[in-house]
C-alpha cells in the first residue's frame, strides 16, 4: 500500500488547476455578486429600491446581461444560492447567461459566522454540514469554484490563537470537500479594516492568519495549484490617523505574501474591504507594480468597489438599465488594468471616490 494516499485523481487535479488558471487569467478578475438577501437589501434600501425577490433578480440580471463584454475582464462571477436558480427575462437561468458569455459561474457555500465560544467577541464560520451534498448539486447546476468567508478583528488582544486556529481549519475542511466535488476553493480569511491600527500592525497580522491558514491547508492536503486565495489588502484600520500612500499598502502586501503563500498557489484575488471604488483600483495596480516577484496572479474580486456606481447609475429604473451596465464595464476594465499594473487613472463613476465601509461587515 503506498505511503501518499492520492485524496484527488489526476483527471482532477487538471480540472481543477485549469479553472483556477481561468480565473486569473491575465488581466482578469471576479465579480463578488454573492450578497445574502439582508446585504443586498441595505444597498437597494439606499437607492430606494424595495427588497423583494423580484427586484433582487431584475438587478442581477442587469449585472449578468453585458454580453461578451463583460469577460473582457470578468472571468468569473460568485453567485448567491437564490440567484442560481433565478431566471432571466429570455427564460436563460443566470448560470446558462453567464457561461454564454465566456464567465465562469462560482458560488458562495458558507451560511454566515456565528460567535466562537470561548473568545472575546470573535467568531467562526458555519456551513460544512451537508456541504458535500451541496457542492455536488452545483457542480451539477453549473459552478465551477467556490467562496467560504472567514473573520478576524485586530483588537489589543485579536485575533487569538484559537481563532486563527479554529478559521484555518474550517478553511481547510471547506476546501477538501470542493475540490473532491470538482469546485475550485477561494480561501477567504479576512482581516477586517476596523479599528484604528497601523499599517505594520496590519501586515504583521494578516501574515499570521495566512500562516495558520496554509498551515492547515498543507494538514489537510489541499491541491494549492487548485485553489485561489482571497485575501484583504493589506491597509491601516479605518479610524487610523496616519495615512499611507499606495505604494505603502502595495509593498506591505506583496511583502506579507511572499512570506506566506506558497508559489503553488495559481492566484490571488483580493477583496476590496470596504475601500472606495477608485481606492481599490489604485491599491490594486500599486500591488502589480512592487518591484519584487510576484509568483501569483495578483487580480480582484470585488463585490462593493464594482457595484456602488452600478446601483446609483440603476437606481431601479428600466430605463437606466444601459447606463448601469456602462459604469460596470467601465469598473471592471480599471480593475482589469490595475490587475497588470497598468491603470493611469480617469474611471471614477458616481460612487468612485466613496468610502463603501461597514463596521464588522457581514454578508
Amino acid at each position: 500500500m503506498p505511503r501518499f494516499v492520492p485524496y484527488l485523481t489526476k483527471e482532477k487535479e487538471d480540472e481543477l488547476r485549469r479553472i483556477a488558471q481561468a480565473i486569473v487569467a491575465p488581466g482578469k478578475g471576479i465579480l463578488a455578486a454573492d450578497e445574502s438577501t439582508a446585504t443586498i437589501g441595505k444597498r437597494l434600501t439606499q437607492i430606494h429600491v424595495e427588497n423583494v425577490e423580484e427586484n433582487r433578480r431584475a438587478y442581477r440580471q442587469l449585472l449578468f446581461s453585458c454580453g461578451k463584454a463583460l469577460n473582457e475582464h470578468i472571468s468569473g462571477v460568485i453567485l448567491y444560492h437564490e440567484t442560481l436558480y433565478q431566471k432571466a427575462d429570455n427564460g436563460q437561468t443566470m448560470v446558462e447567461m453567464l457561461r454564454s458569455n465566456g464567465v465562469i459561474p462560482g458560488i458562495k457555500v458558507d451560511t454566515g459566522t456565528v460567535p466562537l465560544a470561548g473568545t472575546d467577541g470573535e467568531c467562526t464560520t458555519q456551513g460544512l454540514d451537508g456541504l458535500a451534498e451541496r457542492c455536488a448539486q452545483y457542480k451539477k447546476d453549473g459552478c465551477d469554484f467556490a467562496k467560504w468567508r472567514c473573520v478576524l478583528k485586530i483588537t489589543e488582544h485579536t485575533p487569538s490563537y484559537l481563532a486563527m486556529l479554529e478559521n484555518a481549519n474550517v478553511l481547510a475542511r471547506y476546501a477538501m470537500i470542493c475540490q473532491q466535488n470538482g469546485l475550485v476553493p477561494i480561501v477567504e480569511p479576512e482581516v477586517l479594516c476596523d479599528g484604528d491600527h497601523d499599517l505594520e500592525t496590519a501586515q504583521r497580522i494578516t501574515e499570521k492568519v495566512l500562516a495558520f491558514t496554509y498551515k492547515a491547508l498543507a494538514d489537510h492536503h489541499i491541491f494549492l495549484e487548485g485553489t485561489l486565495l482571497k485575501p484583504n489588502m493589506v491597509t491601516a484600520g479605518q479610524s487610523c490617523p496616519k495615512k499611507y500612500t499606495p505604494q505603502q499598502v502595495a509593498l506591505a502586501t506583496v511583502t506579507t505574501l511572499r512570506r506566506t503563500v506558497p508559489p503553488a498557489v495559481p492566484g490571488v484575488t483580493f477583496l476590496s474591504g470596504g475601500q472606495s471604488e477608485e481606492d481599490a483600483t489604485v491599491h490594486l495596480n500599486a500591488i502589480n507594480s512592487v518591484p519584487l516577484t510576484r509568483p501569483w496572479a495578483l487580480t480582484f474580486s470585488f463585490g462593493r468597489a464594482l457595484q456602488a456606481s452600478v446601483l446609483q447609475a440603476w437606481g431601479g429604473k428600466t430605463e437606466n438599465l444601459k447606463t448601469a451596465q456602462e459604469e460596470l464595464l467601465k469598473r471592471a476594465k480599471a480593475d482589469g488594468l490595475a490587475a497588470l499594473g497598468k491603470y493611469t487613472g480617469g474611471a471614477a463613476g458616481t460612487a468612485g471616490g466613496q468610502s463603501l465601509f461597514v463596521a464588522d461587515h457581514k454578508y
